[in-house]
């Protein structure tokens, strides 16, 4: 399912104009995106929770050239979806 499809969905399951929940769904998007930006989770009951991971620092290879590379430690956005949703999966 694309952007458009779940526009398309809300638009027909609410009756509001496409334009104000295009504009909805990207607001919402980007209020996450800010927020994962600033170290902020975003939690959302019954659907599931947006975090920030910390991955450690670690040493990889790089083939081609046959040396060692140290990947510093950073963020990664990550979701985990709450029980309720994990179970309306699974059935």
């Amino acid at each position: 399912m694309t952007k458009a499809d779940i526009v398309n969905e809300i638009t027909k399951n609410t009756g509001i104009d496409k334009t104000t929940v295009l504009t909805t769904v990207e607001a919402f998007m980007d209020a996450v995106k800010v927020s994962l930006a600033k170290d902020e989770n975003v939690y959302l009951r019954g659907f599931g929770s947006f975090i920030v991971k910390k991955r450690a620092q670690k040493t990889a290879r790089n083939i081609s050239k046959n040396t060692t590379i140290i990947i510093p430690e950073h963020n990664i956005p990550a979701f985990k979806p709450a029980k309720t949703f994990t179970l309306a999966v699974k059935k």
